[in-house]
């Protein structure tokens, strides 16, 4: 569905989006509950940002990003995209031929770079099956944009004639990004990009995403749980509990003053990199909620160490409770929570992640330069 739009609008708008899948039991398969995997997120993403979508596994992170590529149906709420500025789409309730028409704009870059790519198919059909697929009949053509396409990812362009377990994670993982940016797209949706792959290789790979982004002027949606590489990457975060988003702002004010108890609990985990120092962690009591069987009010008060009788029955407002800074907590206005402070600068330079191992190679430079044949792991 296409409507006209303002200018001055995100690239990217989610309204109050939901997924539940059906829980069906017995012979006749009759539903007698739902998961809620999503529940109720809104969030946008302004054109040349990154924001990180943060939370425990199970959180519903994945969920909402695969929904914004609609590789999975949301069960309500909207996705507004803009690809201009004059146009917009609701991708939840785009047709069949509107989404082809979309997937040059949108694209993924999956967790698994090994399972992602087909074993069968050399480089060349890798990243060249996009231009295919999208009309680039001519096999030169497609040849010179993979060529193209390769050297932007710091990968030889003799390489393209080789198979996916001819190459390292690290180099797996750029040829993932070499499709993703095959059909130029504006929004980009990493899904843990960097989780399986070795500390020093994921340091490139950041470099390498961050470098993509200055020059193509690309739009992150970052999913991570890894809150060292968010820190490296991010404009803001958003933090999500059990299909819900808890709190959201931008970097330096997440990390530096939270204002949820979950939140401040999420940073205490992070490694704490002068040794002379305690890092002070929360330790979180009790299971995750169950999403199939939420508990009333917050879903976080059966493990919140702050909570008060409102918490148990009351569900809390998302609100702003400072300029650009939303949270869903009763108590967000009164508590005096613990950041990651007077640690290293916070600015996208090499050397600001939390992480000591992956300070060491932050600093290595570019990582689209030579042929990334030190990303063997």
């Amino acid at each position: 569905m296409t409507v006209e739009g303002p200018n001055g609008h995100p690239l990217l708008e989610v309204k109050r989006l939901k997924k539940y899948f059906p829980i069906r039991k017995g012979f006749m398969r009759r539903e007698v509950g739902a998961v809620r995997a999503v529940d109720d997120v809104s969030f946008h993403i302004n054109r040349g940002e990154t924001l990180s979508l943060v939370g425990e596994s199970g959180c519903g992170k994945t969920t909402t990003a695969r929904c914004i590529l609609r590789a999975v149906d949301p069960t309500d709420g909207q996705i507004l995209f803009r690809p201009t500025e004059d146009t917009v789409f609701d991708v939840a309730q785009s047709t069949r031929r509107e989404l082809r028409r979309l997937r040059r704009d949108m694209q993924m870059i999956f967790q698994d770079p090994f399972s992602s790519l087909n074993p069968r198919f050399p480089l060349l059909e890798i990243v060249g099956e996009p231009l295919l697929v999208n009309g680039m009949r001519s096999g030169r053509e497609r040849q010179e944009r993979v060529e193209e396409l390769l050297r932007l990812v710091g990968m030889r362009p003799e390489y393209m004639r080789r198979f996916p377990h001819a190459f390292s994670g690290g180099q797996r993982q750029r040829i993932g990004i070499a499709r993703a940016l095959a059909l130029n797209p504006t929004l980009v949706v990493a899904d843990e990009p960097v989780s399986a792959l070795d500390v020093s290789v994921q340091a490139q790979i950041l470099n390498l995403l961050l470098d993509l982004q200055q020059k193509l002027g690309l739009t992150y949606l970052f999913v991570a749980h890894d809150l060292s590489v968010v820190k490296h990457l991010s404009d803001r975060v958003a933090v999500m509990y059990v299909g819900r988003l808890v709190e959201m702002t931008d970097r330096e004010r997440l990390f530096n003053s939270p204002r949820h108890p979950y939140t401040e609990a999420l940073l205490s985990s992070v490694p704490e990199p002068d040794p002379r120092r305690r890092s002070q962690r929360i330790v979180l009591e009790g299971e995750v909620a169950n999403p199939a069987a939420p508990p009333s009010g917050c879903y976080f008060h059966p493990r919140c160490r702050y909570a008060q009788d409102v918490c148990r029955t009351d569900t809390p407002v998302w609100e702003e409770v400072a300029e650009g800074h939303w949270v869903a907590c009763h108590r967000a206005k009164e508590l005096e929570l613990a950041g990651v402070r007077d640690r290293l600068p916070m600015n996208t330079a090499a050397g600001n992640s939390t992480n000591p191992a992956t300070n060491a190679t932050l600093a290595a430079g570019s990582a689209t330069d030579g042929d990334a044949t030190d990303d063997s792991e």
